[in-house]
């Protein structure tokens, strides 16, 4: 089978065959071509104090971000032009032959709202929450409020067969804080 996009019927398949494990799971989020994702109440700030960033493959974003745990019924504060690092509530596990890719809400995206802004694919075999780069593109300060469904996870059939084991293979509230 050639690589395409899951429809709601063959996410359900897939969910029932054990293809596709989201936790925690609900129906409700499963969309015509998607799976809605809530935003965590953990989130990672850029320290302000830090001036330069040498970028290679050993740069260790933990090391220039601040953790923060939002309480219930809080919200997020984030200034315009700010980026902050968020995770989703669910965990998704996919099989060796089906990826996705993250993507925004347009409702959001339409108030300035970035919530991923460039590693938008999901490798096969991932067994992870995903890790969120938000950004604020609008002049107003936006209060991002936890258990918001904010994004959507698209499944790909892949033509083949893979499994990602690179640095990230299991982000997780231990590797994100």
């Amino acid at each position: 089978m050639q690589g395409s996009i899951l429809s709601r019927d063959k996410i359900l398949k897939k969910i029932n065959e054990g293809e596709i494990k989201i936790s925690p799971y609900s129906i409700d989020n499963v969309c015509p071509a998607g799976y809605d994702l809530t935003l965590s109440n953990e989130f990672r700030y850029y320290k302000t104090h830090i001036k330069n960033v040498i970028i290679n493959e050993n740069t260790d974003y933990t090391n220039y971000t601040e953790k923060i745990l939002i309480e219930d019924g809080g919200y997020l504060t984030l200034l315009p032009k700010e980026t902050v690092l968020g995770i989703t509530e669910e965990k998704i596990t996919l099989s060796n032959n089906l990826c996705g890719l993250l993507n925004g809400r347009s409702r959001f995206a339409r108030m300035g709202l970035f919530i991923h802004i460039t590693a938008f694919f999901m490798n096969p075999g991932i067994s992870n929450r995903q890790v969120l780069e938000i950004y604020n593109s609008s002049p107003y300060v936006l209060k991002l409020k936890p258990g918001t469904k904010i994004c959507q996870f698209i499944f790909l059939n892949m033509d083949g067969s893979a499994k990602y084991s690179g640095k990230f293979v299991n982000q997780d509230l231990l590797i994100f804080f």
